[in-house]
């Protein structure tokens, strides 16, 4: 089994290249439970949903690995939820970071904010590119710290949709 995460600041086409990817190649997508939960619950987060987000980010997670797909398509993982949380809340719970850490990820591939507009979609919150670039950053820098397998993907959408479909393509051969 081979694992990807679409990582990156929001608007950047992580479910949107998700999708695409789980209808070019197959495999099983795992999408942003955080948006589950925020529809569920029709209120603005706290820090103390924070855990009930990760854990619901992981069974959705464990579900799809334990079907042994060929691929198996992140659309996020628990990074999200760190940043996110020390961002919004200035604080995380700690078990977050070694819970990401104890599992194995093939590939990150990390979206740049850049060559595509922010697009509001009731949940957004960093309209402003500075903000986008900012967490992009931070995603970059946690990945690099430990050592995990990342491709930085950016341009236009169609730009990012050839160079995942490569990316993954290559993933697979090896």
């Amino acid at each position: 089994m081979k694992v990807i995460v679409l990582t990156g600041p929001e608007s950047s086409g992580k479910s949107w290249l998700a999708t695409q990817l789980q209808e070019h190649f197959g495999g099983v997508r795992v999408d942003e439970y955080v948006r589950h939960f925020m529809e569920q619950t029709q209120r603005d987060t706290c820090l103390a949903d924070i855990t009930n987000i990760a854990a619901g980010q992981l069974a959705w997670e464990d579900e799809a690995r334990a079907r042994r797909p060929a691929l198996l398509i992140l659309d996020t993982h628990l990074l999200s939820n760190i940043l996110w949380s020390q961002t919004l809340f200035g604080d995380c719970p700690a078990w977050l970071e070694p819970a990401l850490l104890a599992r194995h990820y093939d590939l990150h591939l990390l979206l740049r904010p850049e060559q595509v507009e922010w697009t509001d979609d009731g949940l957004r919150c960093q309209p402003e590119l500075e903000e986008r670039q900012a967490f992009f950053e931070a995603i970059e820098a946690w990945l690099s710290r430990h050592r995990q397998p990342l491709q930085v993907i950016h341009g236009n959408w169609a730009q990012r949709q050839q160079q995942v479909f490569a990316a993954v393509a290559h993933l697979l051969e090896a």
